[in-house]
């Protein structure tokens, strides 16, 4: 295969302060074909780190001055580079210190001496997943869908550029809005997506905007997000009711003569979900058939 037509390996940042073991890991990457920087230590990697993403940093552990666990906190604090695999280098073998590793947002570790054939394997492995999920995030983005990843701390790890342009471009740096926020730390696992406590709307700056879980595993969120109109006097008056804003849009269709299958296709929900709904309704308002509750609707029309 001629050099124009082989795949990229792709690019890693080294970072350790021994200028032996940099030239050892620097010779066996570069064989390998990799383009490889390096650094010499945890700040002039992070300034490294303003100029240039590599897809893999490979990590001393124990550095001078802010060693490897701070430096890979300060990496993944930053938005530009949370998302790159961190690979610790380490003879700390007391499981404390690979605990803490992780802890910090590395993705895996090596031991001393290192090997470079595990090495090279290891950032290949790493790279090749990376690479899927960066593809998977562009297909997302292609759809112009509002889309938010969550990490098992209900932080933003990766947001759509119409999910930032919801929550603001600071988002990924100070958080979620504290109502969402606390709304997906209450949460319990989910049946299914059009479950009614997969739904939740809040107020920011000033317009109400609806999330809706769309998946959860043990240490990840998928939230769509959506801009809600506003409500009219019949839906406020509802609210009053402790109606939640599924429940208002369910009983605003019933009052236009739909059925549950009609209203199932208009909200994507199941025909079954729809029933729930009204049974929550008619308890609400204290009814017992749909032409009561709808009703409350003509009412307030």
């Amino acid at each position: 295969m001629s050099p124009a037509n082989r795949p990229d390996p792709g690019s890693v940042l080294i970072v350790d302060d021994v200028p032996e073991n940099l030239s050892f890991l620097s010779d066996a990457l570069d064989d390998a074909g990799y383009m490889v920087l390096v650094a010499t230590s945890g700040l002039s990697a992070l300034e490294r780190l303003r100029h240039f993403q590599p897809e893999v940093i490979l990590l001393d552990a124990v550095m001078p001055g802010i060693d490897g666990f701070e430096t890979c906190r300060r990496i993944k604090a930053q938005p530009q580079t949370r998302s790159i695999p961190v690979i610790f280098m380490t003879g700390l073998t007391d499981s404390e210190d690979v605990v803490r590793g992780f802890e910090v947002g590395g993705t895996d570790y090596v031991t001393k001496p290192i090997k470079p054939d595990e090495v090279i394997a290891r950032v290949a492995t790493h790279i090749r997943n990376a690479r899927l999920v960066r593809q998977t995030q562009n297909a997302i983005e292609a759809t112009g869908l509002a889309v938010v990843i969550l990490n098992h701390d209900v932080q933003p790890e990766w947001m759509t550029p119409g999910a930032e342009a919801l929550l603001g471009n600071d988002c990924l740096v100070n958080g979620l809005p504290d109502a969402l926020r606390s709304w997906l730390a209450a949460g319990k696992p989910l049946a299914s997506p059009d479950d009614a406590a997969a739904v939740c709307d809040f107020d920011h700056q000033g317009e109400i905007l609806r999330a809706r879980l769309l998946g959860q595993g043990a240490n990840s969120q998928l939230l769509l997000l959506e801009k809600q109109r506003a409500r009219t006097p019949a839906e406020n008056s509802l609210a009053s009711y402790r109606l939640t804003q599924r429940e208002v849009e369910v009983l605003m269709w019933v009052a236009r003569g739909k059925t549950n299958k009609d209203i199932a296709d208009i909200l994507g929900m199941s025909p079954r979900t729809v029933n729930k709904h009204l049974e929550h309704i008619y308890v609400k308002l204290g009814v017992e058939t749909r032409t009561a509750a709808a009703a409350f609707v003509n009412a307030d029309a």
